[in-house]
């Protein structure tokens, strides 16, 4: 049986994996994506400490 690792690099290297990793790539550059992605990770740090 295949390991995880395994069935997502199979994943990764297919059209799809592809088209999703590209997705991601314009999503991440869109400047409200960031700025939710910084007030999450901040509110995620200041509930650790």
């Amino acid at each position: 049986m295949a390991s995880l690792m395994d069935r997502v690099r199979a994943y990764m290297r297919s059209p799809k994996g592809r088209q999703t990793v590209e997705s991601a790539k314009r999503m991440a550059r869109d400047p409200r994506n960031q700025h939710k992605a910084r007030h999450f990770l901040d509110k995620f740090r200041s509930r650790r400490h």
